[in-house]
Parts: C-alpha cells; sequence; structure tokens
C-alpha cells in the first residue's frame, strides 16, 4: 500500500509500504477511506515529537471502512464504517476505566499512538488496536466529512478548551489562534453556554471564518492594543472568564496570561514546541486558573450526536479536497495555510 512516511524532521514521503496485518485478537484493519492532517503532524515534521521513530507513518485521524477483524472482535463487522480517532482505548486499565484514555496504561501511558507510537491513518489502511472500545461506527445518511474533524479537533476544541476552561453559561470566552483546533472551541463554546466568544488571530481569513462558525466578536492579535481590545469586550473590562492557547508558541501564552480576569481560567490546547514563561508572580493574585492536557475523544458520542441532530456541522471547516496521490500538495498546502487561506484539509482515497 501507499503511505505518508516520515524520516526525520523535515522529511515525509508517500512511498510503497507493507500492508498492515492483525497482530492482536482485538485488532481491526481498515481500509482508510478519509483523512486529515493535523497540526501536529507539522509539530512532528518540525522535531518537536521526538518520540516519533524514522520509518513511521504518520496521521491520527480517518474516517475508513473494516476490511478484517480479530478473533476476539464481537461488536465490529467487515464492511463497518467507522471514526477512528486520535486516542486509542484499552477500556480495562485504571485511567480507561476512570474515562481518561489519553493517558492509556495498556497502549504505553498515553492514548495517543497512531502516528507517534505506532503506524497510523495517512495510508491507504491501518491497523487499529482495541478497536471495540475505540472506534465509533458512523451511522447512517452521514458523510466522511461530517464526521472526520470528530477524531480530532473538535474534540480538543472542546475538552481542552471549553470544558478545561470551566466554561460557564454567560461566559466570555477569548480563543487565542484560530487554526482548526481552535476553532473547535469556537465551534463548541456554546455547548457550555459563553455569552460572547473572541477570536484572535493575525489571520483576517481565520478571522472572517471563525465568524462563520460562532465567534461573536474578533480581534487582530497584529493590533497592538489588541490586549485592551480583548479586555474591553468583556463585561467589565476586567478580562475574560476563559482564554484558550490554541496555538502552541510562548507569544500566544502570553496573550492569555494578560486577558483573564481573576478568578479566570487560562485552557492551553496548543502544543508547544519550547518552553514557555509563566508569570507566576502575577498570576497568582489573581487566583487564575491554568490547565492543559491531551484529548481523551471522551466527548465524541455526544458530538456525534449533535452532528446527526444537524446541530453542530462539522464539515464546515473543510476548506481543501485532496486525493490520496496528491498528499504532498496536501502538506504543502497546509504548511503554508494562512497563505493559501486553509483550515481543514480533507484527503480521500478516491
Amino acid at each position: 500500500m501507499k503511505a505518508v512516511v516520515y524520516h526525520g524532521p523535515g522529511q515525509k514521503s508517500w512511498e510503497d509500504v507493507p500492508n498492515p496485518t492483525l497482530q492482536d485478537p482485538t485488532d481491526v484493519i481498515a481500509k482508510v477511506d478519509t483523512t486529515t492532517i493535523c497540526g501536529t503532524d507539522l509539530h512532528i515534521l518540525k522535531g518537536d515529537v521526538p518520540a516519533v521513530e524514522k520509518g513511521r507513518i504518520l496521521g491520527h485521524e480517518a474516517v475508513g471502512t473494516i476490511t478484517e477483524v480479530g478473533s476476539a472482535v464481537t461488536t465490529l463487522s467487515v464492511g463497518d464504517r467507522i471514526i477512528i480517532p486520535a486516542i486509542t482505548n484499552c477500556g480495562k486499565c485504571s485511567y480507561c476505566k476512570k474515562n481518561q484514555p489519553s493517558h492509556c496504561q495498556t497502549v504505553g501511558g498515553v492514548g495517543w499512538i497512531f502516528g507517534h507510537l505506532i503506524d497510523g491513518t495517512q495510508a491507504e489502511y491501518v491497523r487499529i488496536p482495541y478497536a471495540e472500545t475505540s472506534v465509533h461506527k458512523v451511522p447512517e445518511g452521514l458523510s466522511d466529512e461530517q464526521v472526520l474533524f470528530l477524531t480530532d479537533a473538535l474534540p480538543t476544541g472542546f475538552e481542552i478548551g471549553i470544558l478545561n476552561g470551566s466554561t460557564k453559561p454567560g461566559d466570555t470566552v477569548a480563543v487565542v489562534g484560530a487554526g482548526p483546533v481552535g476553532l473547535g472551541s469556537i465551534m463548541t463554546a456554546n455547548l457550555c453556554g459563553a455569552g460572547r466568544v473572541i477570536a484572535v488571530d493575525m489571520d483576517e481569513n481565520r478571522l472572517a471564518k471563525a465568524r462563520e462558525l460562532g465567534a461573536t466578536h474578533t480581534v487582530n492579535a497584529s493590533d497592538s492594543d489588541a490586549v485592551e481590545q480583548i479586555k474591553a469586550l468583556s463585561h467589565d473590562g476586567l478580562g475574560v472568564d476563559v482564554a484558550i492557547e490554541a496555538v502552541g508558541i510562548p507569544a500566544t501564552f502570553t496573550t492569555c496570561t494578560q486577558i483573564v480576569r481573576p478568578y479566570g481560567s487560562i485552557a492551553n490546547v496548543g502544543v508547544h514546541g519550547k518552553p514557555v514563561e509563566l508569570p507566576l508572580n502575577d498570576l497568582w493574585i489573581s487566583n487564575v486558573r491554568l490547565t492543559m492536557g491531551l484529548v481523551d475523544c471522551s466527548s465524541v458520542p455526544n458530538l456525534l450526536n449533535m452532528v446527526a441532530s444537524g446541530r453542530l456541522d462539522a464539515a464546515a471547516m473543510a476548506t481543501h479536497r485532496f486525493t490520496m496521490d496528491q498528499f504532498m500538495e496536501a502538506y504543502d498546502l497546509f504548511e503554508n495555510a494562512a497563505k493559501n487561506q486553509a483550515v481543514k484539509v480533507v484527503v480521500s482515497a478516491s
């Protein structure tokens, strides 16, 4: 089969590799019908995730069709269309039993294994460990695009941004970074009743997309008074209730520390490739709460119900479409997302 293979920082190729095979009774093999590229894949290519070894197939998000099932699999069948989330869940370890599969101990201590610790989904076929507790069947009538972004961007924005930020009805939420995960936070902020949702970015095209997907206000981060503009949009000018960092660079984290109100929350969602400065000397007296983490994908069933009922337009995140033989072109475009006005790419088998 063909797959996107990582060959070290800055190096990748679309090449022939062996087809995956069943290794454990709980495995399934799926034909990848539709997949995408994540900002985390770009971090890997920058060398920010050293656990990813040369020769690894990239990717951790897909919709596929099962072609083989392991001997212990009873609730999935050949031909089932499935959502393959970024997190693999054994269902039995202490963390999975507490609904914290992002740190599933059975699969190596971290639930994100696709394109990280095992071969991923940017390929024609993929092996899925612990399939019965990890994947979700696609409801009849839903297209691949309608469910593709439930694999990572939307649950990450919701769980690590909105929920970890303890968003309450009426809260003012600022999302710093209107990329895919930031837009995931913007799209799901209303699920917790946010009163105002402020999108902050330097790219006017992404700010326009944020308004389309649910932001009530936008601020261009390149403005010299951006922090003052954001705080002025809070109900009393003291700052936002929830500041969500959705980029993964020191400057955007600093912005969050500057715009959060006393007793507010900073929810760090972005993947950072270098340390950031945490001004505890200023923040401690403001009773600020700081959270961070890896998505559990525990919200996927609820988000899927909202997609199926028409209340969540997950497909609206898609801006560009490619076929698998155009994977390198898709990467080139996504690596220059702002220039190409890209949010999420859809890469299909045909």
